[in-house]
């Protein structure tokens, strides 16, 4: 997939980039795999605002995706690729030989026509799923597993992938896109191949009406707040608020560590994240 340019004909198009869906077959999604998403704009079961600089934005529908690749040894056919509004990979639409419909986030490469399999008897070639035991050293995976047969948890966005370094016993040793190395267990389900929309990062928003349209707010300073709405708020003239910055509730904001300490799966991390 590309980005797509213009000439700066307004101050929002001079730096705009968006996609061009190149790889996109199909419109609008299957009907039969989707359901209702309601939006809360941030707010939780009190109805308070709990998350901030969220609401408004365009309808969506919710994409049923499968992430266990549990239809072992039925085959599949990719009928499409399609556009999912709530995550930034692309989905495939697989048509199974028993009739099912189902979709899976889509490996970069994949095309309509495809065939793919799942299961520990299939090959280890782009879109196939298989235990990480029978993944060979060294492949690129994606959408993997943390625990047997819960569903993929890790390497989910455009244009990751994780690399399968080593086995050891039960374990497997996997190098996630943050350089962190994790024990990930064999009988854990993975993808073979780098997630599509590899261009995703690049893309440029040029103005704010298209973040809005993504049902995300405006995000004020708190350096330009008063003091009564914020810690870093008020000062004669323009000030930087003269201390650390901080959260609207005086939490320290930058460079800290917030991965809580003696989580129970520490011991399954063999190298942390750059």
């Amino acid at each position: 997939m590309g980005l797509k340019t213009y000439r700066p004909t307004t101050p929002s198009l001079r730096f705009t980039a968006v996609p061009t869906f190149e790889e996109i077959t199909k419109s609008k999604p299957e009907r039969a795999l989707t359901e209702p998403l309601r939006r809360r704009a941030g707010r939780g079961s009190s109805g308070r605002i709990t998350v901030r600089h969220k609401g408004g934005g365009h309808k969506r529908r919710y994409r049923r995706i499968d992430f266990r690749r549990d239809k072992a040894g039925v085959p599949a056919r990719v009928a499409a690729i399609e556009y999912d509004p709530n995550r930034s990979a692309h989905l495939a639409l697989l048509f199974y030989a028993d009739g099912e419909k189902r979709y899976i986030l889509a490996p970069d490469g994949l095309r309509p026509g495809a065939e793919l399999l799942s299961g520990p008897e299939a090959e280890p070639v782009m879109g196939n799923a298989l235990p990480i035991g029978r993944i060979p050293l060294g492949l690129f995976v994606h959408n993997i597993e943390l625990k047997p047969g819960a569903g993929a948890q890790l390497v989910r966005t455009a244009g990751g992938a994780a690399q399968l370094m080593a086995r050891e016993g039960e374990f497997a040793h996997i190098r996630l896109p943050s350089g962190e190395i994790r024990m990930v267990n064999i009988r854990c389900m993975a993808t073979v191949g780098k997630l599509g929309n590899l261009d995703h990062s690049g893309v440029i928003d040029g103005k704010a009406g298209r973040r809005r349209w993504r049902g995300v707010r405006p995000t004020v300073r708190g350096v330009a707040m008063n003091p009564v709405d914020h810690p870093m708020g008020g000062g004669e003239g323009r000030s930087s608020g003269g201390g650390h910055p901080v959260s609207p509730w005086g939490r320290l904001s930058k460079g800290g560590k917030t991965r809580p300490k003696r989580k129970p799966s520490d011991r399954f991390i063999v190298r942390r994240r750059k």
